[in-house]
C-alpha cells in the first residue's frame, strides 16, 4: 500500500511567524501534538508539545514568541509514493509516531501516523513499529 492511500490530506499547519500559543492552540483543536510549520507551501520544520514545553516553557518564552524559536528544524519525512512497510520500519527506527508526507517537488501533502497504517490494513507492522517507538533510547534521553 502506498502512503497516499492512507495519509491525511487535512492538513493545519503553522507559519515560523505563529506564536507558540497559537500552535498550542492548533493542538488543542486537532487533538493532536504534532503541528508542521511551513513557509508557503514547503515544509521548514515541526513543532510538538514537547518543543513548547521544552524549547519554549523551560527555557522562559513567553507563549507570543514565534514558533520558529522552539520548532524543530531536522524535517523526517517521507513521500506520498513510498511503500507503507517501509515507512513504517522507518518511523519505528527513527521512534516517530507521525511524520510529514511530501510530494516529489517537496511540497506537504499531508501527514501520516502510526494510526492511520495500522488502521489501513497494516496493524501487525503498526504494532512493531510502535514497539520500536516505546523502546528506551539515547535519542529522546531525558538524562542528555
Amino acid at each position: 500500500m502506498k502512503i497516499s492511500q492512507c495519509m491525511s490530506r487535512d492538513l493545519r499547519v503553522a507559519t515560523l511567524d505563529n506564536s507558540l500559543q497559537s500552535a498550542a492552540q492548533i493542538m488543542s483543536e486537532i487533538d493532536c501534538g504534532f503541528v508542521p510549520v511551513a513557509d508557503e507551501d514547503r515544509l521548514v520544520g515541526v513543532i510538538t508539545d514537547r518543543d513548547i514545553a521544552i524549547r519554549g516553557v523551560a527555557r522562559g518564552l513567553q507563549p507570543g514568541a514565534p514558533v520558529s524559536e522552539a520548532m524543530s528544524e531536522e524535517i523526517l519525512y517521507c513521500f506520498e509514493e513510498d511503500e507503507a512497510d517501509d515507512v513504517l520500519g522507518n518511523m519505528g527506527d527513527l521512534q516517530l509516531r507521525r511524520m510529514p508526507v511530501l510530494d516529489r517537488e517537496k511540497r506537504l501533502v499531508g501527514i501520516v501516523s502510526i494510526t492511520d497504517l495500522a488502521t489501513h490494513g497494516e496493524a501487525a507492522a503498526a504494532g512493531a513499529a510502535l514497539g520500536e517507538i516505546a523502546r528506551p533510547s539515547d535519542v529522546h534521553s531525558q538524562h542528555q
